[in-house]
């Protein structure tokens, strides 16, 4: 059987690209080496609570067209992110606002927390900041710094902040409101049924092979189609030829607890450095939960070798100038279009792998 296209990846980039491809009467065939569908967006539904397998995701965005999208293959509840940050026996609210200002400083006024901010960034004399800890100290002082980024950052990136790059932090949003929604995009939420039944309605119609690894079958795959869409790590489809992309990888420690409330919130994370884990996610509360037992997930970073999932791109000069070069090879590619997070070498929301998506079938079909 011939097929218009094979999409490597039954994630949300190749999920999309498939369902309006098969709108325009293309054939469409998609592999994924995983044995489920929906990329790093999978749920798993244990005892009526939909498990974010490979992290925490809500869905946000301001763009309108991208929201009228998602809503045709899944009904959205109304979470809003807020998430709490702990500091050792201290809670704090994230985003930084005065809710996180008034905790810290006992004030209660917008002006009172300039106001500190500003002095304590004075006191530093920080003209030139030379790497990560300097940037962040001169962005938001030394009590913030001290107490919700340089722990998690350091745990995050598995090195001291003194050593990572000033470039890794360009700003740090300081809200001076008593607002605790992480996101500032018009519309947020999470699907009812989960991510996984967002991406079946996205997929029906079009042949899935799961357990198949593209790399492994790659001479028999290409001969079943025109065109291939793929949205695995754009190095290793060229076998590292030209050296290895750097990622953050994440481990995860999942467990049902025999208790109808572990946390009282959806994210809490971990801000010192000493705790291990960066933080603790408990599934039940996306949805408004209410079984008798809850599940949560330890979330560990780690350095990323061959083999890992890879999560979060390292995109500092280096990485960035090998994409580059990678890129260019893939761009004299006639029959292959790299896309999604691994394919484009880059960190997206979902909405902008949506986007990137929806703006591809509009070359391309």
């Amino acid at each position: 059987m011939k097929y218009d296209y094979l999409i490597v990846g039954a994630g949300l980039f190749g999920a999309v690209f498939a369902r309006e491809a098969a709108g325009k009467g293309r054939k469409c065939l998609v592999v994924e080496k995983r044995n489920h569908i929906a990329g790093n967006i999978y749920c798993e539904e244990i005892h009526g609570i939909q498990v974010h397998r490979y992290g925490a995701h809500i869905f946000h965005t301001s763009d309108k067209k991208v929201w009228e999208y998602v809503n045709e293959f899944a009904e959205f509840n109304h979470y809003i992110n807020s998430p709490i940050a702990r500091y050792r026996d201290e809670l704090y609210n994230l985003p930084f606002n005065m809710n996180t200002f008034s905790k810290m400083w006992g004030i209660v006024t917008p002006r009172e927390a300039r106001d500190i901010i500003a002095a304590q960034i004075a006191d530093l004399h920080i003209t030139e900041p030379k790497n990560l800890e300097e940037q962040a100290l001169s962005l938001v002082g030394r009590d913030v710094y001290e107490k919700l980024i340089k722990g998690y950052t350091e745990k995050q990136w598995g090195r001291d902040c003194k050593d990572l790059p000033a470039f890794i932090i360009r700003r740090l949003p300081l809200r001076f409101t008593y607002d605790n929604n992480y996101f500032n995009d018009r519309y947020q939420g999470i699907p009812v049924e989960g991510y996984t039944r967002l991406v079946e309605k996205l997929l029906e119609g079009t042949e899935v092979r799961l357990n198949t690894d593209y790399l492994e079958h790659r001479e028999e795959l290409n001969s079943l189609a025109d065109k291939i869409i793929y949205t695995g790590m754009i190095d290793q489809y060229y076998d590292y030829s030209l050296g290895v992309l750097e990622y953050r990888s994440v481990r995860f420690e999942t467990e049902e607890l025999e208790t109808e409330n572990y946390q009282g919130n959806a994210v809490v994370n971990y801000t010192e450095r000493e705790v291990p884990y960066t933080r603790i996610i408990e599934h039940k509360h996306f949805a408004f939960g209410t079984q008798p037992t809850t599940i949560i997930s330890r979330e560990y970073s780690s350095e990323w070798k061959k083999g890992d999932e890879p999560y979060y791109p390292v995109n500092n000069d280096k990485n960035d100038s090998l994409y580059a070069q990678y890129r260019a090879m893939a761009d004299r590619e006639e029959r292959v279009i790299f896309g999604g997070r691994l394919g484009s070498y880059k960190y997206y929301d979902m909405d902008k792998v949506i986007a990137a998506a929806l703006e591809l079938c509009g070359r391309e079909l």
